[in-house]
């Protein structure tokens, strides 16, 4: 249970990128009511982080007895290509997108959902690697929630030093998680 734990908090930090980078870009261009607005990045980036594997969870246990004898390969290659596209787009984009109302609420509703499909993913790797779902999307959206709060409050110092660097790093997270599931079913099955 604790490596689970462990494991899920390593998913949540790397799902989060997407949402940090989003946060900071808010963070950078806000210039004034920043705890409001880094108030409302947490709660939907956390809520969309937290949903999302919920329904990927869904999918996956009543999919799990057709796909149980290559599970740790779905789940390797799901966390592979995401962790893998999220470098992708991370180094194709450069800074942050200028001309949006960052406060306004449909903004906020296209942003979560956009920055959260990868944890639809997850969510079906959650299912199939039988870890608890109601603490796996605590974790996540707690997480997230605090990162994308910090990422607003952070903003523009962040931002400047980093760019697409975390999301760099939530990649590369996401993809050494799925070859250790990979790798611990290979080696001890």
């Amino acid at each position: 249970m604790t490596q689970d734990i462990i494991t899920v908090i390593f998913i949540a930090i790397a799902l989060s990128m997407d949402a940090l980078a989003v946060s900071l870009c808010f963070g950078a261009l806000s210039k004034s009511e920043k705890k409001k607005v880094a108030l409302k990045a947490g709660i939907f980036f956390g809520g969309f982080q937290a949903l999302m594997p919920l329904i990927g969870w869904i999918l996956g246990f009543y999919l799990k007895d057709y796909i149980e004898k290559f599970d740790h390969w779905i789940a390797f290659l799901l966390l592979g290509f995401i962790g893998f596209r999220m470098i992708l787009e991370a180094i194709k984009r450069k800074g942050c997108p200028k001309g949006y109302d960052y406060s306004s609420l449909w903004v906020m509703l296209t942003l979560s959902f956009a920055t959260s499909i990868d944890a639809l993913a997850v969510g079906l790797s959650i299912a199939l690697l039988n870890i608890p779902i109601l603490l796996s999307i605590a974790i996540i959206g707690s997480i997230t929630f605090i990162i994308s709060y910090g990422g607003v409050i952070m903003g523009g110092k962040v931002n400047r030093f980093l760019g697409n660097k975390v999301e760099i790093i939530g990649g590369i997270i996401l993809s050494l998680i799925g070859f250790k599931i990979l790798f611990d079913h290979l080696l001890f099955q």
